[in-house]
């Protein structure tokens, strides 16, 4: 059942993440009430009504396009933290972010996604990243490529002689030591810049807009759509061991990621330096 699922072009889940987004998300972009919106850790990290039904939303759909499939989604595992040790089990799971940016939804801005990635022991399948209010929908499919909107995204690699661009972890949201790390991305031929949702920075990497990320935590649904997306567009990541971002957890950290491998031995250079 899992193979012959594999197998099939997935426009089902195309589907099933655009339709989560115009029944949950979109009526209320713009539109919420203060009753919908709640700090879950404190005021930057917000939640909303569209968070909770999108992800209700997608978990029924993408179970239902993969039986035995479970779902890791930000708000159930915030309601039950056990939900994590799916990731390493044997079902295949489907790591969803509902509204990736909520910040940036609950401000009107367009820079918020939807992501929904496809795992199986561990290693990334496939991915979906969709902003709905730009009109975008990325899809990367391992060895198979990665597209925008039916077109081929390759990353490419960072004009020569330009300061290379930088997406990093907001400093309100990191540690003295993730702070004296990411320091090291303040020289010459760097210009560091606090990231917006995660999942358009790694769309970013994919279009060639972006040069590379450097972030401090791992919560698999804001990383695993993303990490593929840029795999499959000829990017690279890393993390600060040295080794391939594990979506389980338990990652030397920061990690980063970037348009060529070039730059990602050069960006985890200067953070290994630092820290």
């Amino acid at each position: 059942m899992f193979d012959d699922f594999l197998a099939s072009d997935l426009s089902e889940v195309e589907q099933a993440v655009r339709a989560a987004a115009a029944a949950e998300i979109m009526p209320r972009y713009r539109q919420l009430a203060a009753h919908e919106i709640v700090e879950k850790k404190g005021p930057h990290d917000l939640v909303t009504t569209a968070d909770r039904q999108a992800e209700e939303h997608l978990t029924a759909s993408l179970t239902a396009l993969l039986p035995g499939s479970v779902v890791v989604g930000e708000e159930g595992v915030h309601a039950d933290p056990g939900l994590l040790e799916h990731l390493g089990g044997d079902a295949p799971v489907w790591i969803v972010d509902p509204v990736d940016g909520t910040r940036q939804f609950v401000h009107g801005d367009t820079g918020f996604a939807t992501l929904v990635a496809l795992a199986h022991h561990g290693e990334l399948l496939a991915s979906w990243t969709y902003a709905p209010a730009q009109d975008l929908m990325a899809v990367a499919r391992r060895g198979r490529g990665a597209f925008l909107n039916g077109e081929p995204l390759r990353a490419g690699a960072p004009e020569p002689g330009k300061p290379l661009e930088v997406a990093i972890s907001h400093y309100d949201f990191t540690t003295d030591l993730e702070k004296r790390a990411l320091a090291g991305l303040r020289t010459d031929g760097v210009a560091p810049r606090p990231c917006g949702s995660a999942g358009l920075e790694y769309l970013n990497i994919a279009r060639g807009r972006l040069d590379a990320i450097a972030f401090t935590w791992e919560n698999a649904w804001d990383h695993a759509a993303g990490l593929l997306l840029v795999a499959e567009a000829g990017g690279a990541s890393t993390t600060l061991s040295g080794e391939p971002f594990r979506i389980a957890g338990g990652n030397a950290l920061p990690f980063t990621a970037a348009r060529n491998e070039a730059t990602v031995r050069h960006i985890l250079g200067l953070l290994a330096a630092a820290g």
